[in-house]
């Protein structure tokens, strides 16, 4: 007489697959999309544009990013790392120096007559940056304002500029405006080699 051969149990194989599945589902970390936040401008007709005047050089910021992901700032190599502190200083413009941007005087709510910087912040990349340095060089340009803000909102009112009512914020966004110009990206030789 033949011997059978034993059988393996296979009804409890496809709840050891779901408990696997399950387990690897709640171990596994996933990677999150970074990106930025921004409000796009308006639409504009072509028309409308060529009416517009020319910014006056001194009024411009500009920070170059090339395919090696070195920094251009103001024609002058930088780190990324000393990028804040040199946007803050062009933004705030303190001493009014003659090679930051101009000022101009407005009536702004809680603070009365100011003389707010004229300045933007001029974005190019290489088309081969990569997304995480120019990432990084936004974050700074960005926090460089937000800095600002914090400041003179500490000074003005003695609070954190994310505290404060939607009136100061926007009064506090009147001195210094979020004005970052991201041009399109260029060819290989953005910033040098």
């Amino acid at each position: 007489m033949a011997r059978k051969t034993p059988e393996i149990p296979s009804a409890s194989l496809a709840d050891i697959a779901f408990m696997l599945l399950i387990f690897f589902l709640v171990t596994t970390t996933m990677d999150v999309d970074s990106g930025l936040e921004r409000k796009l401008p308006q639409w504009v007709d072509k028309s409308q544009l060529e009416d517009q005047p020319q910014i006056n050089e001194r009024n411009i910021f500009v920070v170059k990013v090339n395919k090696d992901n070195r920094l251009l700032v103001e024609n002058e190599y930088a780190r990324i790392e000393d990028l804040r502190e040199k946007a803050m200083e062009f933004m705030a413009n303190p001493t009014d120096a003659p090679n930051l941007p101009e000022k101009e005087l407005i009536e702004v709510p809680y603070f009365g007559e100011v003389r707010v910087t004229k300045g933007v912040i001029s974005l190019q990349n290489d088309n081969d940056t990569r997304y995480g340095t120019y990432l990084a060089v936004q974050n700074e340009l960005v926090g460089a304002i937000n800095d600002l803000r914090e400041e003179l909102a500490e000074q003005q009112f003695g609070k954190s500029y994310n505290d404060l009512e939607p009136d100061k914020k926007d009064a506090i966004q009147e001195i210094y405006p979020s004005r970052i110009s991201e041009a399109e990206p260029k060819g290989k030789n953005v910033g040098g080699n």
